[in-house]
């Protein structure tokens, strides 16, 4: 059973379209996914492709300019933006399984395993989490550069940096999706068609993916959407701080890292930091307006204002 009605969810979507902002930052959102997925095959320059022409101006032939090694700035921008977006979304879904399931575990089951659960995840809640994740990638980085003096290859050694990158990101954002999907489990374990199906005898993997888990997604979507702008901005921080996407990949915050390593007070190529610049703050701007569209649509309060 679902304590929202189709009813409510209809409410939920006509709200949420009717939030100007959230509505067009949703089309942005999705625009440029498709723009920094797609649009590398319709242009003519690869990301990494090295030439003569250094520091060249935005023109015609490259419309964001080119940087120190001749490389077309606007195919590193979609690229990067990709790698950024790419990272957001496996982030925040780490978050949501490790996150989820546990909040789940704590709240359905209670009692000692509850306080347990609950108190391991305030003790990782006390540790400042950026450190963590730069402490681990560090770590990760060293062992790679070992095994690479062992004979990992190159690519695999990018493979593993990345997937720690991923890891790294989740394992210190499902912290917060841990406590709100435990509170809402709390709130519906006592509910009285739980109790119902309870004593019909349903165990319990089917009451929670039946009643529990249905009852709890609005909350769960609402802080995805959150999380994703959260793991970006996190990603593009180690990236400016080179711990991140290592060269010559790239990402938004490995771009504008560049870009600021090139001013100078004799000359300045602003648009080797202003593009990549604007598109960090775009997305991020766009993914939390989202993500407060989704909020106020599917609160249970925002129903009631308007009602």
């Amino acid at each position: 059973m679902r304590v929202f009605s189709l009813g409510s969810e209809k409410r939920a979507w006509d709200r949420f379209r009717a939030n100007r902002a959230a509505v067009v930052s949703a089309w942005f959102v999705v625009l440029l996914a498709l723009l920094t997925f797609f649009g590398p095959f319709a242009w003519p320059y690869e990301p990494n492709a090295i030439s003569d022409l250094q520091f060249a101006a935005p023109s015609l032939s490259h419309w964001l300019g080119t940087d120190v090694h001749g490389r077309d700035m606007l195919a590193r921008v979609l690229y990067g933006t990709r790698i950024s977006l790419t990272v957001g979304a496996v982030g925040a879904g780490v978050s949501l399984v490790i996150g989820a399931l546990w909040g789940a575990v704590a709240g359905y089951v209670g009692g000692r395993t509850d306080g347990i659960m609950m108190r391991i995840v305030d003790i990782l809640y006390s540790l400042p989490s950026i450190i963590f994740v730069i402490v681990l990638i560090t770590a990760l980085n060293g062992l790679v550069e070992r095994w690479q003096a062992m004979g990992l290859s190159a690519e695999s050694a990018k493979t593993i940096q990345l997937i720690g990158l991923f890891g790294g990101l989740g394992l210190v954002s499902w912290l917060t999706m841990a406590r709100i999907v435990r509170g809402q489990v709390l709130s519906l374990r006592n509910q009285p068609f739980v109790e119902a199906s309870r004593a019909l005898g349903a165990g319990h993997l089917h009451i929670l993916r039946r009643h529990i888990l249905p009852n709890v997604a609005g909350v769960v979507i609402v802080y995805l959407a959150l999380t994703v702008p959260a793991v970006v901005l996190y990603e593009s921080f180690l990236s400016y701080l080179g711990l991140g996407i290592q060269p010559p990949q790239a990402s938004l915050g490995s771009l504008i890292a560049e870009g600021a390593s090139q001013i100078n007070p004799i000359r300045t190529y602003w648009w080797l930091i202003v593009f990549p610049a604007c598109t960090l703050a775009g997305t991020l701007l766009a993914l939390n307006f989202v993500g407060d569209g989704l909020r106020d649509a599917l609160s249970p309060r925002s129903g009631q204002n308007k009602g």
